[in-house]
């Protein structure tokens, strides 16, 4: 039976599912050629704007534009000119429904899960041909289509080889290739710049503290010492606020703890507001290091 199994409109940057329809086949080739569909969405930059995927029982077909992909499965039987002129109108509804900047800056997938309404209902026209009125748009098409062919992908550019022995575990990992920390913070980035004036401060006064200990031939070394560690402390926490790391809270704290000891011991070359200072910006900072936590992901939702 020729029919559109399966679509899903998805972020061509990242790969992030925008919206898709929520059919539950059960069918375990269908369930095996939607594992197909998710390889190609990650590699979406990488391909052409019209491209067909061939396997088996079944065809994915797909269109992008303006950074959004429309993909869609069927069986592979159904007209090739049907299949993207059921995509173009996908594509034509979505840009006409929501804005640029929104689908850009979405972090969570299937935000935009509410176009499977219109999904369903051309999804049911679509697999009842005799219902479509849209003969001119399917004459125009099938020009196109024979004027410049979809690419054909190869399970080889998808790293896939000949099965999917190997990807049966393979899940929608995240939003990007890498899990992201939250937006910057106005707050944030005022802690950055006063750990790096911390930081800068503590340099000064490491390279002069060089300078007496030259001049007064004192082999004393520590207090050089706590100042370079103070300075390392400050950039590592400015680090563990712009990057993702695993133990990161503990580490922040680590930082701190080694800026409060490093303050300690040079008391006697700080005063009581310098001091001040210097712990309560690490302290800000270890604050600001926590609160900007990994973007939230969300599960495949098995659509």
């Amino acid at each position: 039976m020729s029919v559109i199994l399966f679509a899903s409109v998805v972020r061509v940057r990242d790969g992030l599912p925008l919206s898709a329809s929520t059919d539950h086949d059960q069918n375990m080739s269908v369930q095996e050629t939607k594992k197909y569909l998710k390889a190609i969405s990650k590699k979406l930059e990488k391909l052409p704007d019209r491209c067909t995927l061939k396997r088996g029982p079944h065809n994915i077909n797909f269109i992008s534009s303006l950074g959004v992909s429309y993909m869609m499965l069927c069986s592979e039987s159904y007209p090739n000119v049907l299949a993207f002129c059921f995509l173009d109108e996908l594509q034509k509804e979505f840009i006409t429904t929501y804005e640029m900047t929104p689908i850009n800056t979405v972090v969570r997938p299937y935000a935009f899960i509410e176009f499977d309404n219109f999904i369903q209902k051309t999804k049911q026209r679509f697999n009842n041909p005799r219902s479509l009125s849209t003969k001119m748009n399917l004459a125009d098409m099938q020009t196109e289509i024979r004027l410049r062919p979809p690419y054909q992908i190869s399970l080889q550019e998808l790293s896939l080889g000949n099965g999917l022995g190997h990807q049966k575990n393979v899940v929608y990992k995240g939003i990007a290739p890498h899990q992201r920390l939250e937006p910057l913070t106005l707050a944030g980035i005022i802690s950055v710049l006063l750990s790096l004036l911390c930081a800068g401060l503590n340099l000064i006064r490491g390279f002069h503290a060089i300078e007496s200990l030259l001049q007064s031939d004192d082999d004393d070394f520590s207090c050089v010492i706590a100042f370079f560690l103070g300075t390392a402390a400050c950039i590592y926490q400015c680090y563990l606020f712009i990057y993702l790391t695993s133990w990161r809270s503990v580490k922040s704290f680590l930082a701190f703890g080694l800026i409060c000891l490093c303050n300690m011991y040079l008391h006697e070359l700080r005063n009581v507001w310098q001091l001040f200072f210097h712990v309560t910006v690490s302290a800000f900072t270890t604050l600001q290091i926590r609160l900007r936590q990994p973007q939230d992901k969300s599960p495949d939702y098995n659509v």
